[in-house]
């Protein structure tokens, strides 16, 4: 089990295939994501590779990040992220990962916080029917109808479908696949859509229900000199 990345959403795009159709794609910039710290059995209780993602400003990191990052030497970062890797799929800290992590055709497993959609109907966040546009109905077409029973229970259920809070939360899509990488501008390009906003933070894996790809660097694609 390699490590993933942290990558910024830049949003949405298409590319053209030889016979002219196309492939809506969303593209994902990795920027200046390094290795910050290791985890350890013997030390931690488990094997993890910290990653940081973009520069931040010193006065805008909290002072055991300033610690932490000045104990392994490393630029602070404005995201810290952890993904648990194999005993021998560590990364030295320090070291730069690359769009060239993934290639084209790879299983992904994408995640991100999906957008905040406020208080929402009943309709809108679980897809009812809502009531009749007739037939006695007035004022209530979008209402969710019934919450309950009568005496008995005498209470609505928990977990009772009905209007609230929708989106803003965690989510993860399965088995997405590379559609391109750019190593030079560092950007990669997965097939349809992922959750989150645009310039939001999202974590890119290998697809945990798929076989990785053989020509997927292991244990993770790095910037070189030449890079």
């Amino acid at each position: 089990m390699r490590t993933g990345l942290i990558a910024k959403k830049l949003g949405m795009s298409r590319l053209f295939k030889e016979d002219g159709t196309h492939v809506p794609v969303t593209v994902l910039h990795i920027d200046d994501v390094q290795v910050v710290d290791v985890r350890t059995q013997e030390r931690d209780g488990y094997v993890a590779v910290q990653l940081g993602m973009g520069n931040a400003k010193v006065k805008n990191v909290s002072k055991p990040n300033r610690g932490h990052f000045a104990r392994v030497k490393v630029e602070p970062k404005k995201v810290v992220r952890e993904f648990r890797v194999a005993d021998d799929a560590t990364v030295e800290i320090g070291a730069s990962l690359s769009a060239a992590h993934f290639v084209v055709g790879q299983k992904v497993d994408v995640t991100g916080t999906s957008k905040g959609k406020g208080f929402a109907g009943a309709m809108k966040r679980w897809n009812f029917a809502g009531l009749e546009a007739t037939h006695g109905v007035s004022v209530s077409h979008r209402s969710h109808g019934s919450t309950g029973n009568r005496q008995d229970p005498g209470k609505t259920f928990k977990n009772k479908k009905m209007a609230g809070h929708l989106g803003d939360e965690r989510v993860t899509t399965l088995n997405l696949e590379i559609a391109a990488v750019d190593p030079e501008k560092n950007l990669v390009m997965v097939r349809g859509s992922i959750p989150g906003a645009k310039n939001s933070v999202v974590l890119i894996r290998d697809a945990i229900k798929k076989a990785r790809h053989g020509d997927a660097p292991y244990p993770a694609g790095l910037v070189t000199a030449e890079g």
